[in-house]
């Protein structure tokens, strides 16, 4: 049986990460708080949050900006997390 969280992104209790996903402290906290789904929605608003910002994961500077956005979109604190400004999804397939 899956480990259950209750997911601060789904605002549920889901099934949990079966891997701490990020190091230190915010890693455990999303271990112990964060769905399986709610890391998937998070790793989609990353790469759109990258693209749109044109980040490097290679840059430290990006990767402080990158925890800022996590911390935004997963536990609701700060202002980061949400769309960047101006991101515009592409049109839908017909």
């Amino acid at each position: 049986m899956s480990r259950m969280v209750n997911c601060q992104v789904l605002k549920k209790e889901a099934p949990g990460l079966e891997h701490v996903p990020h190091p230190g402290e915010l890693g455990i906290r999303i271990y112990e708080n964060i769905s399986a789904e709610g890391w998937r929605q998070w790793l989609d608003r990353l790469t759109i949050i990258m693209n749109e910002m044109q980040l490097s994961t290679a840059d430290p500077r990006a990767l402080k900006i990158i925890e800022q956005h996590m911390q935004g979109f997963l536990f609701g604190e700060g202002e980061e997390g949400q769309m960047p400004a101006g991101f515009q999804p592409p049109p839908a397939k017909k």
